[in-house]
């Protein structure tokens, strides 16, 4: 199975995406832990379908020490028991940002506050903006079908 276009590949593609992926690079130099990072990513890539971030993300999370438990439990946060406080904030912050037509207020002010109690203004623009990005680069991948399965980590960046 191919992709149906390389995005990287074509001139307009190629530069919004390294501006998009140039944006991402704020967030990882931010104090926004690494595992809540991906956390978000792999949560936002289940609810869009997005096999290629999923690909990436759980592989990347494995590789940076997240235990294999946590990683099959992202799906069922909520009746888990070994995500954080902080981490159960951020991941019921990324279902509403990313699930915006599925509720007609969009991110209701309970989640917002449960949000703030637990990350600083800076962590939450960092925050906003991973779910933001996680989401436009899953809405690509998905709208060009990229493959999954291949990924090695390290191997974008």
């Amino acid at each position: 199975m191919d992709a149906r276009m390389n995005v990287f590949g074509n001139p307009v593609g190629s530069k919004v995406w390294k501006h998009i992926i140039a944006a991402n690079q704020a967030i990882v130099e931010s104090t926004l832990p690494a595992a809540t990072q991906e956390l978000v990513k792999i949560r936002a890539s289940q609810i869009n379908g997005c096999a290629g971030c999923l690909d990436m993300h759980t592989k990347e999370a494995a590789a940076a020490g997240e235990s294999a438990v946590r990683l099959h439990l992202v799906a069922a946060w909520r009746e888990a028991t070994v995500f954080t406080e902080a981490e159960r904030a951020a991941l019921e912050l990324t279902e509403q940002g990313t699930r915006l037509a599925d509720a007609a207020g969009g991110v209701s002010d309970e989640v917002w506050a449960n949000a703030a109690k637990h990350f600083d203004e800076d962590q939450l623009a960092a925050l906003i903006s991973q779910i933001a990005i996680i989401n436009a680069f899953n809405r690509g991948n998905v709208i060009i079908q990229q493959p999954a399965g291949n990924y090695r980590v390290g191997m974008l960046g």
